[in-house]
């Protein structure tokens, strides 16, 4: 399918099927689908500060110029790589329950998976297939609880932000855990400061080896309190 993508967001059409109105010349020596690929695996492998047309063009085997032809600018470029690296969601389980832990888990796997996806700028709501269609999951989970729609996605969104912020959390406790000896090393130099510095919850929480624990059992903690209040809020519109 080709039209004129007039003034429409960087990488709304390319990312639903629609391409440019054909020009005349030479046959295109690549694709959206390529340059998409390459951007994707520059952003496994180096990050998302890697993702760049300059450097898709030189692995392509192009020059940064006729990557025009394909992708509008950067902005386009990152949209379309985001909604192929995000994929479509999992299947979920019935019941919206289960379905939001599913929705949150698979998220959260995903950021572990691919965590430069965190790093791009958030631009205003989706409009991708594949982000709109992890919304439309959890939103077809939601419905028949009695919530309005307003309230649905509002509950989505408080999900997806839970996700997230746990997805950042993970990736910078990752990249700063300390060894075991460290730790303990740690945890003697403080303790007694903190105990004579008037930290006494502090206190309890290291020598009962409780502020070490890292993320632990963070995401079933905080998912199951976001999920209580849901409940709390399907109950009183039932």
């Amino acid at each position: 399918m080709t039209e004129d993508r007039g003034e429409l967001p960087p990488g709304l059409a390319l990312s639903w099927g629609v391409q440019p109105v054909q020009r005349r010349g030479p046959k295109p020596a690549l694709s959206v689908e390529q340059i998409v690929a390459t951007g994707i695996e520059f952003g496994d492998s180096h990050g998302f500060e890697a993702v760049s047309l300059q450097r898709i063009a030189a692995r392509l085997g192009v020059s940064t110029n006729a990557m025009y032809r394909y992708v509008r600018s950067k902005d386009e470029l990152i949209v379309l790589v985001q909604d192929k690296a995000v994929g479509p969601p999992p299947q979920l389980p019935s019941g919206w329950r289960e379905a939001a832990t599913a929705w949150v888990t698979a998220q959260v796997e995903l950021y572990a998976e691919r965590p430069w996806l965190l790093d791009i700028p958030i631009r205003g709501a989706p409009v991708t297939p594949n982000v709109m269609r992890w919304m439309e999951a959890m939103l077809q989970a939601l419905d028949g609880t009695g919530l309005s729609q307003h309230d649905m996605l509002g509950c989505l969104m408080l999900l997806d932000g839970f996700a997230r912020n746990y997805g950042v959390l993970a990736r910078q406790l990752g990249a700063a855990v300390d060894t075991p000896v460290q730790a303990e090393q740690v945890g003697e130099f403080l303790v007694p400061r903190l105990m004579e510095g008037g930290y006494p919850m502090l206190t309890a929480l290291y020598t009962n080896q409780e502020y070490e624990d890292g993320l632990d059992d963070d995401l079933e903690f905080g998912l199951t309190r976001i999920l209580d209040g849901i409940e709390v809020l399907i109950n009183r519109e039932s």
